[in-house]
């Protein structure tokens, strides 16, 4: 078969690399693609490679078996003598050892016979970022042995791997960031819901979405979100617009708040509605475009007992009552929640105070409710 590309194949199969990082399973129809093209037997994408500390992060065109993957990743990376190539470049395997040797080698006759696997050719990529990855193609011992022409073909797509793979970190890094500040804002109780240009609903947090659940003050029709009474929409839809209107002609962040009234008769949602400002060299439709804030009052706080015991050095009970109060509860509620008398509730409560440095109820609950407890 001819192993040079043509543009048109070079052009797909570049797309497809490029497209990667956006994949379910990055790089599948690269790799797949790859394979075809090489009439490799299996063609990998070692993302992570495994040590003794942590299992490997691998990506396999025609897929393989999860014991084969585990078992590489457990005991045989330590015996691949395949490893720790010329940075970027194409090499096969018998540059680096002899066939005598790799027939005799354990890595070879216990774990790639048994896969059909003879022939590799590959490539290690260490990037400027220090990602490390490895890509291998294999062939069984029945196929020719690579060619020259073959490994060309590999190495036109070693720099776009490179650059791939740094995009792929980045993107990870900057989801792993959003995950993590989303988390903080879940810790809070606060709702979070991202409204794109057209006023359409992107994204909602866990608080946002329990909010959603109960339709007591929030709903979703369509894709538009509405709030309490028709006056309290009106209002709402009114300051939605406010806030597109101050994006798209970039103005500074608009910020406005309102209370939206509850069905039930619970207590009123508080309701923030902010612009988001757009970036220098943001384009496209579907941008975060307005996030809406809501806050319950009747959200329990949801600071860990443990955090608070270790944060104020309190006592396991003093932490529940300080909690019960962070709640609302009156002294003599929480007393009565923990099965303890008046007597010995207000007892805990002047330990705290003096480890905490309040002097009042209402200081020891602001305390509690501003520290980092919340986020524990």
């Amino acid at each position: 078969m001819p192993y040079s590309l043509s543009l048109d194949q070079f052009s797909g199969m570049l797309g497809n690399l490029y497209q990667g990082p956006l994949e379910p399973t990055p790089w599948t129809s690269f790799l797949n693609q790859l394979n075809q093209f090489l009439d490799a037997k299996y063609t990998t994408l070692i993302l992570r490679p495994p040590s003794d500390q942590n299992d490997g992060l691998i990506v396999n065109a025609n897929g393989s078996s999860a014991a084969l993957e585990t078992s590489y990743n457990r005991y045989y990376f330590n015996l691949d003598p395949f490893v720790d190539l010329p940075n970027g470049q194409v090499v096969t395997l018998d540059e680096f050892v002899s066939r005598e040797d790799w027939l005799a080698s354990e890595f070879y006759r216990n774990f790639l016979e048994p896969a059909g696997v003879f022939h590799i050719l590959g490539a290690d990529i260490r990037s400027s970022n220090g990602a490390l990855c490895r890509i291998r193609v294999c062939r069984g011992i029945e196929s020719p042995a690579f060619t020259n022409d073959e490994k060309a073909v590999l190495a036109h797509f070693v720099p776009h791997l490179e650059r791939s793979v740094m995009l792929h970190t980045q993107i990870n890094r900057i989801e792993t960031e959003r995950n993590l500040y989303a988390g903080a804002v879940d810790q809070f109780a606060v709702g979070t819901i991202i409204l794109d240009e057209a006023g359409k609903i992107l994204q909602t947090n866990q608080v946002a979405e329990s909010l959603l659940r109960e339709k007591d003050g929030l709903k979703i029709s369509g894709d538009t979100l509405q709030v309490g009474t028709p006056r309290d929409n009106q209002a709402f839809r009114r300051l939605v617009k406010q806030a597109l209107q101050s994006q798209k002609g970039s103005q500074p962040s608009v910020v406005e708040a309102m209370r939206v009234q509850r069905p039930s008769g619970r207590a009123d949602l508080g309701v923030i509605v902010r612009s988001v400002p757009l970036s220098e060299w943001n384009e496209g439709k579907h941008c975060p475009s307005v996030v809406i804030f809501v806050s319950d009052p009747e959200q329990e706080a949801r600071a860990p007992q443990e955090i608070v015991k270790a944060l104020f050095d309190l006592t396991p009970a003093e932490s529940q009552l300080a909690l019960l109060l962070a709640n609302g509860l009156t002294l003599d509620e929480a007393s009565d929640e923990l099965g303890i008398s008046r007597n010995t509730a207000r007892a805990h409560l002047r330990s705290t105070f003096s480890k905490t440095g309040v002097t009042r109820q209402t200081m020891l609950v602001r305390l509690i409710l501003r520290s980092v407890a919340s986020l524990g």
